[in-house]
């Protein structure tokens, strides 16, 4: 029988074992010519698509003026592109430019590397171990959103 306690003493396991590997990854960023908070609106509009800079802030649960910011300097670095909203004159959707979606390719490529390396060296039982979690942790992930 699975206690309170028990299930207290997973989370916080848990939490340090996602801080850990967060770590891990974010040390494994390709130029990190830009912050984790810039990569995640650049991943939430690959993702989601285009949107406006509000919903881009609720998606990325950030306050509009912060996300406003964030949105300017990927659109000086032409990372983003800002295009008349279709029918609202007051509002403009931002969408991910060539150069956001290749930046976002060697981001990823440089995190699956070193991800690649740690699992080559897991039995099968563990990677499917693995894959378990990695859904379960989705679908928690996802009903908290």
């Amino acid at each position: 029988m699975t206690t309170a306690s028990d299930i207290r003493a997973l989370a916080a396991d848990l939490s340090l074992a996602v801080v850990r590997l967060t770590r891990h990854l974010r040390g494994r960023r390709a130029e990190a010519q830009i912050s984790l908070t810039q990569l995640s609106a650049l991943a939430t509009l690959n993702r989601d698509g285009s949107m406006t800079p509000g919903a881009l802030a609720a998606k990325e649960r950030v306050q509009p003026p912060s996300m406003t910011r964030v949105i300017s300097s990927l659109t000086e670095m032409a990372l983003v592109k800002r295009d008349p909203h279709p029918t609202d004159g007051r509002q403009v959707i931002v969408s991910l430019s060539d150069a956001g979606r290749a930046l976002l390719a060697d981001e990823a490529d440089a995190r699956e590397e070193w991800m690649t390396d740690q699992l080559s060296g897991l039995t099968a039982a563990q990677l499917d171990v693995l894959r378990e979690a990695v859904g379960i942790m989705t679908q928690i992930v996802g009903e908290s959103e």
